[in-house]
């Protein structure tokens, strides 16, 4: 390029670098890395396409378009993932919010509830999506990665919902006393088979052990559904994240486990995605 480009130029030459890289849909991640590094919404890029680009705007991009060339999530690198409506902070500690896991979030509403528990919090999305939701109900998230607790932390605080949210260090409910009306939990149901076959952007980057419990995906629902039914208020309900084949299998333990209630929910396509426990029994 001669002369002082437009963010038209250099935006279609980021784009031809992602898709030489074999990113899917560089188009998409180009606009949304040149709107981050101009600090415009994604819907305003168009009317900002036509102006001249600075020396440093156009370095940032092009940095930008390296990162993502290397598989890197766009989420990462612009530092953060809509979700639910609102912004939540993301980093190499935490499972990129995914849009699936708000078939969960729908669910829960559909049932008021004053005090929520949310199992392996990661960003702390669900939660403070819950709690945004409800202004008068308070709620603890667990995780056993201290990085991905301080990243909860800072949604919170960025959402102005630290105090009632409170986070702590636990291996799922082990450390959690107390009783609550909802108890969630997103976890790592990848099975080990199905690693290998994942995309390089979530295979290499974010957190193995938020993604996979190893075997066959299921440990979680194994140590942690058994923990739940003291914790569950007589009227509560437990609402977990499932892969999509896994709905009969995760139902079968949360019976063993003593709930008489069980209801599987599907997602926008039509896959199980959300298995429903209630009246857990003595």
């Amino acid at each position: 390029m001669t002369g002082t480009p437009t963010a038209a130029q250099v935006l279609a030459q980021g784009v031809r670098q992602l898709g030489e890289a074999g990113i899917p849909d560089p188009a998409r991640d180009g606009r949304r890395l040149m709107a981050h590094v101009l600090g415009i919404p994604a819907t305003r890029l168009t009317l900002a396409l036509a102006e001249p680009v600075t020396t440093e705007a156009a370095a940032a991009f092009q940095q930008a378009i390296a990162e993502r060339a290397r598989c890197r999530p766009v989420a990462q690198i612009v530092g953060w993932r809509r979700f639910w409506g609102r912004e939540f902070i993301v980093s190499g500690d935490v499972l990129d919010p995914r849009p699936e896991t708000e078939t969960l979030i729908a669910a829960a509403l559909t049932q008021p509830a004053g005090r929520v528990l949310d199992l392996g919090t990661g960003t702390g999305c669900i939660l403070l999506s819950l709690l945004a939701e409800w202004p008068e109900a308070t709620g603890l998230g667990t995780d056993i990665s201290a990085a991905a607790l301080e990243v909860a932390r800072r949604n919170a605080e960025v959402l102005a919902l630290g105090d009632r949210a409170k986070f702590a260090e636990s291996d799922w409910a082990a450390a959690v006393q107390g009783r609550f009306d909802l108890i969630v939990s997103n976890p790592p149901y990848i099975s080990e088979a199905e690693m290998a076959r994942l995309d390089p952007d979530v295979r290499e980057w974010e957190p193995e052990c938020a993604l996979t419990p190893g075997g066959d995906g299921l440990d979680a629902y194994r140590t942690f559904l058994p923990q739940l039914a003291g914790l569950l208020q007589p009227d509560g309900r437990v609402l977990v994240e499932i892969g999509a084949a896994q709905g009969a299998a995760v139902a079968a333990l949360g019976r063993r486990a003593g709930f008489e209630q069980v209801e599987i929910l599907g997602d926008l396509d039509g896959r199980d995605r959300v298995v429903v426990f209630s009246s857990p029994g003595d």
